[in-house]
């Protein structure tokens, strides 16, 4: 009886938070190999669906400059893709943990215990690929802070002292590969298994022009923060290969 709710609940009955259907995406097992490099020029990612339009929940007026992310998975991995279309691109925080949101940036905010949904992680990066993470868990007893074991990740300015705005800026890229065993003391499996349900959402955040604010999964006033777990959408991992287009 569980599993025909949990599918009903993925096949199109809409669950509501302050107002707000949630999102629902299919996380499909790697076809092939994944390189990761900020370029998403690999089958895979081709092959992967995106999860549909962000949606810009303070907006007030400027352009509405959409990203098209991606999900995929296998035994040790989860992978993350943002291509974040944007005319003006900046970044300027370096510091390890600095305040990344400030600058062009991008998140996944994810918890892998649908019943501990306030049990959640946090990646966030700026486009010259500095990093904040947080563990917002009722075990984690450090600092504000948290260092995840084993991501790789690029960005298409990693690395760069600063990036300024150009006349050339058309859209950035971000790639991800995140441990599952970071996930080891919350998720039911580790690996997931087929069928298994995550909450998650994505961010951006936009630099010194047309700074706006974007998330996957909708963020209802009076709610504002991405910091709002109940808005999380609903992912399902599924161990086959995504559909051929």
């Amino acid at each position: 009886m569980r599993m025909k709710v949990a599918l009903a609940g993925l096949c199109g009955a809409v669950l509501l938070v302050l107002g707000q259907p949630l999102p629902h995406y299919d996380i499909y097992r790697v076809p092939s190999r994944i390189v990761i490099n900020a370029r998403l020029d690999e089958p895979a990612w081709q092959q992967a669906p995106p999860v549909g339009d962000f949606h810009f929940n303070r907006w007030k007026e400027g352009e509405k400059e959409q990203t098209i992310a991606r999900l995929l998975w296998d035994d040790e991995h989860l992978y993350v893709a943002w291509l974040c279309r944007d005319r003006h691109i900046s970044a300027f925080v370096t510091e390890r943990h600095g305040p990344v949101s400030n600058d062009d940036c991008v998140e996944i905010f994810l918890s892998p215990n649908p019943d501990k949904l306030t049990n959640y992680y946090t990646f966030e990066i700026n486009a010259i690929g500095t990093m904040l993470n947080r563990c917002r868990t009722d075990w984690w007893k450090g600092p504000p802070t948290w260092e995840p074991e084993g991501l790789r990740y690029r960005t298409t300015f990693h690395g760069l002292a600063r990036k300024d705005e150009s006349p050339q800026d058309d859209h950035w890229i971000v790639e991800l590969a995140i441990p599952l065993r970071n996930f080891a003391r919350d998720a039911a499996h580790t690996p997931p298994r087929d069928g298994d349900q995550w909450r998650l959402n994505l961010n951006r955040t936009g630099g010194i022009t047309n700074r706006q604010s974007s998330t996957w999964s909708p963020i209802a006033p009076p709610a504002t923060s991405f910091h709002t777990p109940q808005a999380f959408g609903w992912v399902r991992f599924l161990n086959r290969r995504p559909p051929r287009h």
